[in-house]
């Protein structure tokens, strides 16, 4: 089938980790689909750390995985080290995190590309844009084709007329070794979108054998490791890579402020907003002036491979500088860089401008999808690909948009931030950005969203079988828990093992289960629950669900009643294109903000910033509520 004439029903612009689970989405929804990438070998690159997950980005790859997204089977299918995040404090808290072999990551990312049936691939730079007025109606590419579509999903990533800074070299670029991509940007403001400009930056990377770890903190990966997808086509680690840690000093901060005068980010070549939660090392020195050390973690980029990124090293400082400074840390006395780290410059556009399906709202049938929203991070970026593959599926089947609330998902949540709020740094997830964290938990992923993702026809009958199973299972041993009577002489040996305050009489097994101080599997010398256990095949992910519900159901409860309470605000809508200057009563900033965000119903409004409590009444009396 020639690209001349065909007409695909999603055109996907960019083979990052937006761009790649855009086309699996959209493919697998039955849309016919083209995936178009500057380089077809660099498909799902991690461009950054060798890493997936963590502090609420963990929770984002399993709803990815729950969804039927790819993120979590590769990232199980390539890790070379596992660890469970903030497990001393609530379930709420706990964020998986894997390390991966870069090199296998994108190979196996392509590997189940190319088995999605509906999915095309094309190596190009698209340049250009294609509109019959207000809709776009397919691409350009650099060899001057012209490529048709019902709908196009921008996935660019850094690469959006993207300019390297190394000291004072810059040059055009999307990340080391690959140019830029330029003409898009062009194409979008010609048609009255609003354009900006972010940074971010990358440590270097090293040479294993020139590093002396015996200076270093060793930081090996869990003792019992789990994993991100819920399927059991992927497996648990058995071997792992540790990482490292180090520090800097005074001395290192001394000389990398030598080259202040020399860095992009100080003599005000950079003008961008670099990401607040993940600033470069010469950011750290300069704000914390106050610390006398920053930790440095040294991160092996996979089984087979001698290359290390230095996280936490981030610079865009001159090289000589970055080769002075990195010596007088522990280990790197004598270091041998394989490249330098730099800062990148990249075009961005304001996500107020999209719909909370990820359309474009003054061009129809436009998706963005990932640091073209302004957000950072491999996680946030496929997500959001995810859903807008999923909802340029829905787009040509003439279906309703598929939106998750913020009750639902992290990912409802990252979208709902960035529409209803927009963004002036790059934007990353954090589990104190959502309300609903209880409810939004790393080990629930897939009872909250698998039905979903069947429905939509991502998820498999084998996977929706499989959560139906642990949703019949958790319930029948919470009841048996519940009803369970045992002896004093059976529970207090456990309490007092424990230094607990023991009991005088047979007692509900739930109501000792409850204590803090207590796990679940410290009962299990209790023979009438070890043998139902053995009997109903209940496995540790049952058991954990189980301990959850009893410790944390009063927490969980009012939290699904909070949930509750937004929702029905969520059902009072507005009508599109609503003009709120007729409500007089609302205040001046209110009309203003309103105007421009066009939200969709009581609850967004109430959300965007300058928009009062007062003016969220007004607004229920107007419109009849």
């Amino acid at each position: 089938m020639s690209l001349f004439n065909t007409t695909y029903d999603v055109i996907v612009v960019g083979g990052g980790h937006a761009g790649s689970e855009a086309a699996a989405a959209s493919a697998n929804m039955g849309a016919h689909t083209l995936l178009i990438t500057m380089n077809l070998q660099n498909i799902a690159q991690m461009s950054c750390n060798p890493a997936m997950g963590g502090i609420a980005k963990g929770q984002i790859v399993r709803e990815i995985d729950a969804l039927g997204g790819y993120s979590g089977i590769v990232t199980d299918k390539t890790a070379i080290q596992f660890k469970m995040l903030n497990k001393s404090k609530g379930p709420a808290m706990w964020s998986p995190r894997a390390q991966s072999d870069r090199m296998q990551f994108a190979e196996c990312w392509r590997n189940m590309l190319e088995k999605t049936d509906n999915l095309d691939f094309y190596q190009d730079a698209v340049n250009g844009l294609i509109f019959d007025e207000n809709k776009i109606v397919g691409v350009k590419t650099a060899l001057g084709l012209e490529i048709k579509a019902k709908t196009v999903i921008i996935t660019a990533g850094t690469f959006l007329n993207g300019l390297i800074h190394i000291g004072e070299k810059t040059f055009g670029g999307g990340r080391a070794g690959e140019g830029a991509s330029t003409g898009i940007t062009e194409d979008l403001v010609e048609k009255g979108f609003e354009a900006g400009r972010m940074k971010t930056g990358t440590p270097p990377r090293v040479d294993a054998r020139s590093l002396d770890f015996s200076k270093m903190t060793e930081q090996p990966g869990d003792e019992n490791p789990e994993k991100f997808s819920y399927l059991p086509i992927t497996e648990k680690l058995t071997t792992q890579r540790s990482c490292y840690l180090t520090y800097t000093n005074q001395k290192v901060h001394d000389i990398l402020r030598e080259g202040f005068d020399r860095s992009p980010m100080f003599n005000g070549r950079i003008k961008s907003t670099g990401p607040r939660y993940c600033p470069s090392v010469e950011d750290k020195i300069d704000r914390f002036a106050d610390k006398d050390r920053h930790q440095v973690f040294v991160e092996p980029e996979g089984w087979n491979t001698v290359e290390i990124y230095v996280n936490g090293f981030s610079t865009s400082l001159p090289e000589d500088i970055q080769d002075k400074a990195i010596r007088h840390i522990a280990g790197f006395e004598n270091v041998k860089f394989l490249r330098f780290g730099y800062a990148i410059e990249y075009d961005f556009f304001q996500p107020t401008q999209l719909k909370h399906n990820l359309e474009t709202k003054l061009i129809e049938n436009l998706f963005f999808a990932g640091q073209i929203n302004g957000t950072t991070g491999y996680e946030e970026a496929a997500a959001q690909g995810l859903m807008a593959g999923v909802n340029a599926a829905l787009k040509t089947q003439n279906k309703e948009p598929f939106i998750l609330k913020r009750s639902e998902a992290y990912i409802g949540v990252l979208i709902d931030d960035l529409i209803t709020k927009g963004t002036e740094e790059p934007y990353r997830m954090f589990t104190s950005r959502a309300e609903y964290r209880t409810l939004l938990r790393q080990d629930n992923a897939d009872l909250r969203l698998t039905e979903i993702a069947y429905n939509l026809g991502l998820a498999s009958k084998e996977r929706l079988d499989r959560v139906t199973n642990k949703r019949i299972k958790t319930a029948a041993l919470v009841k048996f828990v519940e009803n369970l009577s045992v002896k004093q002489e059976e529970v207090n040996p456990i309490l007092e093992s424990k230094g607990l305050s023991l009991v005088n009489q047979s007692v509900k097994l739930f109501k000792i289960a409850t204590r803090p101080q207590l796990t679940f599997n410290d009962f299990r010398v209790i023979e009438k629950l070890e043998n139902y256990l053995q009997e109903n095949d209940m496995d540790q992910e049952i058991i954990e669900q189980v301990e959850i519900h009893l410790k944390y159901s009063g927490y969980i409860e009012k939290e699904k009643n909070n949930a509750d309470k937004l929702n029905r605000l969520e059902n009072v809508k507005i009508p599109a294109k609503f003009d709120f200057n007729k409500v007089h009563s609302l205040s001046h900033e209110a009309r203003e903000k309103l105007n421009k965000i066009q939200p969709t119903s009581i609850s967004q409004a109430s959300r965007i910033s300058g928009v009062s409590p007062s003016d969220i009444s007004v607004l229920l009396v107007y419109m009849g509520r």
